[in-house]
């Protein structure tokens, strides 16, 4: 190793240490070979998925009695994010099914719901996707405008979505949905909507070409007279916003996660460049300047991790608030931010060039500030907690 992998850390168990092992060799043998392809593909195939289930990755959380594993411990999905930014790859949408949709399911399905659904889940024969975002409203969840009108015993399902994380393979699509509206109480009136591939009037628009984040794809939704079976809405009527804000902590905190993991790596592939890289005559890593940046870059990520690993127990314990978790995103993704673009510097001009790790971790890092919600409103829902 090249000595930044930091401080000591109270975290994890034997049997987290066994798993981390595990996903080692497979990031070594079954990703890092394919990742240029999966780059130009842009997504990350279907067997990716299948293969992760058949070693039961995918089901850690899902109770035995479906398939799954029955360990709902949120740090063995820190360890999938870890070792594959260690590699200098990621997993494409396996974090954002593990991370971000898996917990309504978890939460929120009842059990014919269960029956039917977690064994794919947890096998990953069933991939999924959660649309929240919409043109025009971005991280103004309560302005959601796609609508979901009862009739019988279906809704009729209208709208548009864009941004959607793995919304070009996925089997199952969590829609946020408006069943009803309060001109008193615009959080009021969603509901969680399950819609199937293949449902008609249910269609995949473009896949959007990004800066960064290649290999996970992201597309826009549409909905046009889509018939959900009752028997497929996840949770109340009426309750979405506050489900969306239950698990919100989660999925910021699994940002924070990949922002800290990437940033070592970052760290990691610059000590390594600058002490083979000649300049002048001397090595890169022989001048002043460049020890001063990376030894500032290393204490920063070492604070970013400590947060993030005191907030990753509150989480496991069921205590972590949103504004904690908010303080986590905010200080870990602009600490991911700077830490990298220091790094990518000291590549000089080949930094910029894609052939080097740097330039996809400098180009992947940006998103980290705007997704599941931006810095701006982590700062917001810092301040409310502060009485401010």
């Amino acid at each position: 190793m090249t000595g930044a992998d930091g401080m000591r850390r109270d975290v994890f168990t034997d049997d987290h240490e066994a798993f981390r092992g595990l996903v080692r060799e497979l990031v070594a043998k079954e990703v890092v070979p394919h990742y240029g392809e999966w780059e130009k593909a842009g997504r990350v195939p279907r067997d990716f998925f299948t293969t992760l289930g058949s070693l039961g990755l995918l089901g850690m959380a899902v109770p035995e009695r479906y398939g799954g594993g029955g360990r709902p411990d949120y740090r063995y999905n820190v360890v999938l994010q870890e070792e594959a930014a260690a590699a200098l790859v990621t997993l494409g949408t396996v974090r954002t099914q593990l991370d971000v949709v898996l917990p309504y399911f978890l939460a929120y399905a009842n059990e014919e719901q269960r029956e039917r659904w977690f064994p794919g889940l947890a096998s990953g024969r069933l991939l999924t996707a959660i649309a929240m975002t919409e043109p025009g409203t971005g991280s103004d969840l309560a302005g959601i405008r796609t609508t979901a009108v009862r009739d019988g015993d279906s809704y009729v399902l209208n709208g548009a979505k864009t941004f959607i994380t793995g919304g070009l393979l996925a089997d199952l699509v969590i829609v946020v949905a408006r069943t009803a509206s309060d001109p008193g109480d615009r959080r009021a009136g969603l509901t969680l909507l399950v819609v199937a591939d293949g449902m008609p009037g249910f269609t995949r628009g473009r896949v959007l070409d990004k800066m960064g984040i290649k290999v996970q794809d992201t597309v826009e939704l549409a909905f046009d007279d889509v018939r959900v079976p009752v028997a497929d809405r996840l949770g109340e009527e009426g309750a979405a916003f506050r489900y969306l804000g239950h698990n919100l902590p989660q999925e910021r905190m699994t940002v924070a996660v990949g922002s800290v993991a990437q940033a070592r790596a970052a760290l990691d592939t610059t000590i390594a460049y600058v002490k083979e890289r000649e300049v002048f005559g001397s090595p890169v890593a022989a001048f002043q300047n460049t020890k001063f940046e990376l030894a500032a870059v290393a204490t920063e990520i070492e604070a970013a991790q400590a947060l993030l690993d005191r907030a990753v127990l509150e989480l496991v314990d069921g205590r972590l608030s949103g504004a904690d978790a908010a303080k986590v995103k905010l200080f870990c993704t602009e600490a991911q931010a700077r830490a990298v673009d220091r790094c990518l510097q000291l590549f000089g001009g080949y930094g910029y060039m894609l052939e080097y790790p740097i330039a996809r971790l400098y180009a992947d890092a940006r998103i980290t500030r705007i997704y599941a919600g931006t810095s701006e409103v982590m700062k917001v829902i810092i301040a409310k907690s502060l009485g401010l």
